[in-house]
């Protein structure tokens, strides 16, 4: 039973917002609001609904993008393992949103393949260059979901950078070939960097290296054994030397900088190579986004994401949606796979109360499988507590 609280809302014009992220593996942030909102009006036929799919930075954050009127442009890169893909970003006047994933994605490697040492980012570079050429003068670099751990030096390489061992070669792609680095020359960049406004958007923002750099705390997920962690935060922090002597002492502040460590070290090649500014990724895609427009239009905030759990609490994009919402004073419910999170924990991120699937189906497996139906559910239930 919805209680005093949810009551203040009733008797007036109801506007949902809908602002989810993916449920990842079951739906895109597109498809759960588009399911959120069959169930409401199961229930509330007459209720206006604005879906406004979000993303922090991570795979899906084009898609959000896209949904929200920025037009998708395609482009031949290279994946992470060097083969040619087709990636995607987001155009709409001189801004561009590009995802690094899109490039150089867990998602773009063949399947049941890793390759921890070896993978590259040279291909989010050529996607970065093809928004350039696209004219782009703002550029939210999306960054997450990485199959790499190269400190962007691929993505440097395809912007016009150079690395080479003693002999003068240029080094083979991935983190673990920079050991062997003996130069860097930063000096073939595009010029046109200088004049782009380049914004760092992660929900991370661990250091380069050290123990909670990106090969201790990534690396496994992209396939890296205890030895490789070492060799490659050996091989990045001997990067973020040479570069030093190249560049000078920005390079070694660049590399305890929040948000270094994002995808692989790639947010480290961008600050010290592109001079982007880093900002926590739900804020800079809720701006973006034109969130505020919106969330001043709504009479209630349907957020979400496949999991709530302590990682949502600390840049994830319900905890970002919740706390923007909270300060116009709107209340704000979720919805989700699971929720591992308890109701203090909710009531603290702003999120009155939250609907997970496991609440109608139990069996987790089933709730994957069949989370759009699942999710028009849950969606009825909202609109009886909330709506009628």
């Amino acid at each position: 039973m919805a209680d005093a609280a949810v009551n203040r809302t009733r008797g007036r014009t109801q506007r949902v917002l809908i602002a989810a992220d993916k449920f990842k593996g079951s739906l895109t942030a597109v498809e759960v609001a588009q399911r959120v909102t069959a169930g409401l009006h199961r229930v509330a036929p007459r209720v206006e609904v604005e879906a406004l799919p979000v993303a922090d930075g991570g795979d899906g954050t084009v898609d959000a993008a896209v949904a929200a009127g920025f037009e998708r442009r395609e482009v031949r890169v290279a994946g992470p393992l060097g083969d040619e893909v087709t990636a995607a970003y987001a155009l709409r006047g001189d801004t561009a949103v590009v995802e690094m994933a899109e490039a150089s994605g867990l998602q773009r490697l063949p399947l049941g393949v890793l390759a921890p040492l070896t993978a590259s980012t040279y291909g989010s570079g050529e996607l970065l260059r093809a928004a350039l050429d696209a004219g782009a003068r703002t550029i939210v670099f999306g960054v997450g979901g990485s199959a790499t751990t190269d400190g962007g030096a691929g993505m440097l390489a395809a912007l016009g950078a150079r690395f080479l061992d003693e002999d003068g070669q240029p080094l083979p792609p991935g983190g673990g070939p920079l050991r062997e680095l003996a130069t860097a020359d930063l000096s073939g960049l595009d010029p046109r960097l200088a004049s782009v406004d380049v914004v760092l958007a992660s929900d991370v923002d661990n250091p380069l290296t050290g123990p909670k750099g990106a090969p201790a705390v990534y690396g496994p997920q992209k396939g890296a054994s205890p030895d490789d962690v070492v060799a490659l935060d050996a091989s990045l922090a001997h990067f973020a030397a040479v570069l030093e002597k190249a560049i000078g002492d920005r390079a070694a502040e660049y590399a305890v900088a929040p948000g270094a460590g994002a995808a692989g070290g790639i947010g480290y090649g961008a600050l010290v190579g592109l001079g982007a500014s880093f900002r926590p990724g739900i804020e800079v895609m809720l701006d973006v986004l034109g969130f505020a427009p919106a969330l001043e239009r709504a009479t209630l905030v349907i957020t979400g994401e496949g999991s709530l759990d302590e990682q949502t609490l600390h840049g994830k994009a319900p905890a970002g949606v919740a706390a923007v919402a909270r300060a116009a004073d709107k209340e704000v419910i979720a919805v989700c796979g699971r929720l591992a999170l308890p109701p203090e924990a909710l009531g603290r991120a702003g999120i009155r109360r939250a609907y997970p699937l496991t609440d109608v189906e139990p069996d987790v497996a089933r709730c994957i499988a069949e989370a759009g139906p699942l999710l028009e559910d849950v969606g009825e239930r909202i609109a009886r507590d909330f709506l009628v």
